[in-house]
């Protein structure tokens, strides 16, 4: 949290009910010279209340983005979540990529 805290680029919004945490989604600005800044939703959690519309909401607070001109919001899904998928979309997220993901412990 203190690295997210100091980052200009970085947020972590948090939603509550009752004084008692909800949900939170982990965010980021994605700069890359291949394509336009985008804010990236890095994960988020939902307490067992799926369906109350917390995730709607941290979504939707998530579109005023982290920084000026940036006009995408970008999430990736495991292939296996197509409950996740179909949230996305009914959000109006479009599917605009599929790929393989590798990775090396360094």
């Amino acid at each position: 949290m203190r690295q997210i805290a100091g980052d200009a680029h970085r947020a972590v919004l948090v939603a509550c009910l009752d004084d008692v945490v909800a949900g939170w989604i982990d965010l980021s600005v994605e700069y890359h010279l291949q394509s336009e800044p985008a804010v990236l939703i890095g994960g988020w959690w939902l307490r067992s209340r799926r369906g109350a519309g917390i995730g709607r909401l941290l979504c939707k607070a998530a579109e005023t983005g982290l920084g000026a001109g940036v006009t995408r919001l970008r999430v990736r899904s495991n292939v296996i979540r197509e409950r996740a998928h179909a949230f996305y979309q009914r959000d109006g997220y479009a599917r605009v990529k599929t790929s393989a993901v590798f990775e090396k412990i360094l």
